[in-house]
């Protein structure tokens, strides 16, 4: 299903709305509707999603990951996006919280030039880093993970690039919870996991480094 630049922006607000999430300004709208939009191109040519309906984008991968966003603790002022793919939650993340500096991770060559082209037209300041992320130097804030290839693998990587008293920002599923946080070891504390809007068993778990 085709949407609108325009219509893109209501319909987000509308799925914000039933999910009992804050509505964003007008500017975010178009920007958010730009993205989309990019993704729907490029996903013909690369493959960044298995979702290819504009509707189950803006269901699915936005409005969880700007669930995601406003969920992050106060504080924050920089973040990995571990394993960025199509930009998911990191886009979505530098877009409503412009007070952290979002880092984005992917080694594949092609999704990171979707990422550097993403960055591009929304005009954002995030960095594009297109190499694996256990290769950074830096340690961050917060590290977020999401839908990334042998996630528990990745958790312990990501967990060693949190910074002490910084934050581990899973999201996954109900069926995959304990074995991620049995992979991210034991320095972190876990909050109770709250649940994502956008389709059944998905959360977002939030751990601390001690």
């Amino acid at each position: 299903m085709s949407i609108e630049r325009g219509d893109k922006g209501a319909r987000l607000n509308a799925i914000l709305a039933e999910a009992g999430l804050p509505q964003l300004a007008p500017g975010q709208l178009e920007r958010f509707a730009a993205y989309c939009s990019l993704i729907i191109r490029w996903n013909a040519r690369i493959n960044l999603t298995a979702v290819r309906d504009e509707d189950a984008i803006l269901r699915r991968h936005l409005v969880e990951s700007i669930a995601c966003a406003g969920a992050l603790p106060p504080g924050i002022a920089t973040l990995l996006d571990f394993g960025s793919g199509a930009g998911l939650p990191g886009i979505p993340i530098a877009l409503c919280r412009p007070e952290i500096a979002v880092t984005l991770a992917e080694s594949q060559g092609k999704k990171a030039a979707f990422l550097q082209e993403a960055v591009r037209v929304l005009s954002l300041p995030v960095r594009v880093w297109s190499g694996r992320a256990e290769a950074l130097a830096d340690r961050f804030d917060c590290v977020a993970l999401r839908a990334v290839d042998r996630m528990a693998q990745a958790v312990k990587a990501a967990g060693n690039l949190v910074r002490p008293g910084g934050w581990l920002a899973l999201m996954t599923t109900g069926r995959e919870f304990a074995g991620l946080l049995e992979a991210a070891g034991a320095d972190f504390t876990w909050q109770a996991p709250s649940a994502l809007p956008g389709g059944t068993d998905r959360l977002l778990a939030l751990g601390r480094r001690t």
